[in-house]
């Protein structure tokens, strides 16, 4: 009889979402791209230690690269690397999608925003957004017009509940 597999508990699940960067950005449109870690860098993503509010990334030579994430390095399982929690590390996309991200970017005036990070399988992908900056007036008319639908719900849910 063969013993059934355990399944990770973190196959499929989020790490981490970068809740600022909807606030901050209009996002235009979303791509998958896969990252380039380390092995302690994976553990340290399986404890859940992961920043990265201030993250973006960047163009260099063709090549799309995560800057400013902050991975944290375990005590017992980086004992024999040099860790580095604030390194680059490269993204990795087809041709194609980089090519139109690079388009975007140096034309366009697009910035590249990490949204969210997640298990896929046994690999870690990140979300990343293709956006512009909002102004403060934007970012205002968003925050009315979320107050606005709560209160909507709200007066919906009441008028609901009298009838």
């Amino acid at each position: 009889m063969a013993k059934a597999k355990d399944k990770d508990k973190h196959a499929g699940g989020t790490i981490a979402l970068n809740k600022r960067a909807r606030h901050e950005y209009h996002i235009d449109q979303r791509f998958e791209a896969g990252l380039e870690l380390q092995g302690w860098e994976v553990k340290s993503l399986r404890a859940g230690r992961i920043n990265f509010g201030d993250s973006y990334a960047i163009v260099l030579k063709g090549e799309i690269f995560l800057v400013g994430t902050s991975i944290p390095p375990l005590i017992s399982a980086s004992t024999h690397v040099v860790a580095n929690d604030r390194r680059t590390r490269k993204l990795l996309l087809h041709r194609a999608e980089i090519d139109t991200l690079v388009g975007a970017v140096e034309r366009k005036g697009y910035t590249l925003i990490p949204m969210a990070l997640y298990w896929k399988g046994n690999k870690v992908k990140v979300e990343i957004g293709l956006a512009k900056g909002k102004q403060d007036h934007d970012k205002r008319d968003a925050e009315k017009d979320r107050d606005w639908q709560r209160e909507k719900q709200r007066t919906m849910r009441a008028h609901n509940r009298a009838a």
